[in-house]
């Protein structure tokens, strides 16, 4: 487990107001004005590798910070290199990580600039030290500018718990989200053109990696998905950022079955529970999103309506106190407790290839025995071949890094192209079904424009076609042999 973390939390202004108002902090110690400027190549190496250059000036001072962070790294411990410099441009000698990584021919210009406000206080709680910094300001680019309105609490001695005991300190004055954006990333965000979804990122595990420590980073990685998407959802309601965030909750469901020998006691189980409420109601919303192609102007109206209404339940979900609970309760099982109650603690806990390998091929056999005679049974199992190529195709994406020598990387890559065909096939069998259930759960069902909204799909040849796709999938070399 980490010694040290550092949690980022987002706040609208109001909740900001409400916490600096409040009894929590008191005075700062410190108030400081910075300005931070951030450097890249032209060709954006530095973030491509998940490595960020700043130059931090606070008054006179220039201190000079690399970090190293990424995707697979934990969302909240980086590993970074601090030294003071002259002036406002970088040094890149000898003594910089950064020319280890890509040589001394390196060249970084300036990319944009954040302007903060900082407060910083010292806390000790149960004997624990923690530092409390608040940044008000902005990150510029040219004429291009996004706000930043963020908590870190940094973990600097003692307990882990005892820094989540004053986050949920901070939770009851004012309502948070858990921030998963460096600033870096927010100005390289205001150099990119606007995304408006978020896929599963590729995962980097060490080949020597535990069991254990590969489902923190795994589990991480399916939260940055959702918040990311979340983040999005709560600004434009969009589409593909719901269905996107759903996929997140569906990795990190599954994540939690993949390693279900490694989790002991309850809690687990019950945030897997809860994970499962929280993508059902999202689900609501994208079954809706599903039949907006109705060209009937009274179906599509009343499926507008009812898609409305949808997403406002969605929206609300998300920001309820049931729901901001389960954040909580997950980071702080994740970052203080997996360890205490798993992990290390069980003979499951070999190497992360080793567990792997097992898991990976427990899933190909349940697949082939499940899928085996897709025309011979009924929707229900149709849909469960459905969940098992998810959780498989989800499992060989998590552990592909851990087999990328050049026979594991292409036989990685047609596995995932077969799975990729056979839950096309399988999804459009899912919508036949669901399509007529979706209709009457909302009155539809008899509306005389139902049938231009439900999918007129060959049943038959989607059988026939999903049937070839998984003995394609188990005809597929394996990877992780």
């Amino acid at each position: 487990m980490p010694s040290e973390i550092e949690i980022k939390l987002d706040l609208s202004s109001e909740a900001l107001e409400s916490l600096l108002g409040s009894d929590l902090l008191g005075e700062p110690h410190e108030a400081l004005q910075q300005s931070s400027t951030y450097f890249e190549t032209d060709d954006r190496r530095l973030s491509e590798k998940g490595f960020s250059l700043r130059v931090r000036s606070t008054g006179a001072s220039h201190v000079q910070t690399v970090k190293a962070s990424g995707p697979a790294k934990s969302l909240f411990v980086r590993s970074e290199w601090e030294m003071s410099i002259e002036g406002n441009e970088p040094v890149l000698d000898h003594t910089s990580p950064l020319i280890s990584e890509f040589g001394p021919e390196l060249e970084v210009e300036a990319a944009f600039t954040v302007f903060i406000e900082r407060r910083v206080w010292n806390i000790e709680l149960n004997g624990s030290r923690l530092e409390v910094v608040v940044d008000r300001g902005d990150v510029v680019s040219g004429n291009r500018r996004s706000p930043v309105q963020e908590i870190e609490v940094e973990l600097k001695d003692g307990d882990p718990k005892d820094l989540f005991i004053f986050i949920r300190k901070i939770d009851a004055i004012a309502s948070f989200r858990f921030g998963i954006q460096s600033k870096s990333e927010r100005g390289l965000a205001l150099l990119d053109r606007q995304q408006f979804m978020f896929k599963a990122e590729r995962l980097d595990l060490e080949r020597n990696i535990k069991a254990s420590s590969a489902f923190r980073e795994i589990a991480a990685s399916c939260f940055r998905q959702f918040r990311l998407n979340e983040e999005i959802l709560l600004q434009r309601r969009n589409s593909e950022a719901l269905h996107q965030a759903r996929v997140a909750l569906r990795r990190l469901r599954s994540a939690f079955s993949l390693f279900r020998p490694l989790l002991m006691g309850d809690e687990p189980k019950r945030i897997q529970e809860e994970l499962r409420w929280l993508a059902g109601v999202l689900g609501e919303a994208r079954n809706l999103d599903v039949l907006m192609k109705a060209k009937d102007s009274d179906l599509r109206a009343k499926l507008k309506d009812a898609r409305n209404k949808a997403y406002g339940d969605a929206v609300e979900a998300l920001g309820s106190a049931r729901a901001r609970a389960l954040i909580i309760d997950f980071n702080e099982w994740l970052q203080c407790d997996l360890d205490r109650t798993g992990g290390s603690a069980t003979s499951e806990d070999t190497s992360a290839s080793e567990f792997a390998a097992r898991a990976i091929e427990k899933m190909r056999k349940k697949l082939k025995k499940h899928g085996s005679a897709l025309a011979e049974t009924d929707d229900e199992h149709r849909h469960q071949v459905r969940k098992d190529a998810k959780k498989l195709r989800y499992a060989a994406e998590f552990f592909g890094s851990l087999f990328d020598d050049k026979r594991g990387t292409r036989r990685h890559r047609k596995f995932i192209a077969a799975m990729e065909e056979l839950q096309d096939y399988l999804g459009a069998l899912n919508d036949l079904a669901t399509g007529p259930k979706v209709l009457a759960q909302h009155g539809l069902a008899n509306h005389p424009a139902r049938d231009s909204v439900v999918s007129h799909d060959d049943k038959n040849a989607l059988i026939r076609m999903a049937q070839s796709s998984v003995d394609e999938v188990i005809d597929t070399k394996r990877f992780w042999r």
